[in-house]
């Protein structure tokens, strides 16, 4: 995948994203939060099957013989999203919430691509840094009441 396509892509799935604690929270109103999350994370999984098996390689799950016990932290991360996203968003509103997600993984990602987690090593330059600390300043705008 070249580098533009990839910043299309991510760039799509966070429009979705920014929509997706609204839309769980007024699901939630039928039927309640963890109900919503449920049906979010079930919906989710069919569709990740259906991109498995249509455009992926199911064969290569038996790779997971070799769990290692970090993967499960995508699951974890998952599941707070859309957990925290829907309980949030009333009180806080969805912008505010999306940054604050948005804020909170761009720090930790940076530090994953600085120290070399999960096989990634991207430098944290100036530049990069600089980068978050906007992204902080302009989750401190955006949330305050």
């Amino acid at each position: 995948m070249t580098r533009s396509v990839a910043i299309i892509c991510a760039l799509a799935a966070g429009l979705l994203v920014g929509l997706q604690p609204p839309a769980n929270a007024s699901m939630s109103q039928y039927v309640g939060d963890f109900g919503a999350a449920v049906v979010s994370m079930a919906i989710s999984l069919i569709i990740a099957t259906v991109l498995l098996f249509g455009f992926g390689h199911p064969a290569r799950l038996s790779g997971l013989a070799h769990f290692h016990p970090e993967w499960l932290i995508g699951a974890v991360g998952g599941v707070a999203v859309v957990t925290v996203g829907l309980v949030t968003v009333r009180p806080l509103g969805a912008g505010a919430v999306v940054a604050i997600l948005v804020a909170g993984q761009l720090v930790v990602s940076v530090l994953s691509d600085q120290l070399g987690w999960f096989g990634t090593h991207h430098p944290l330059t100036l530049v990069r840094g600089g980068g978050v600390l906007l992204v902080v300043a302009g989750t401190v705008l955006i949330t305050r009441g």
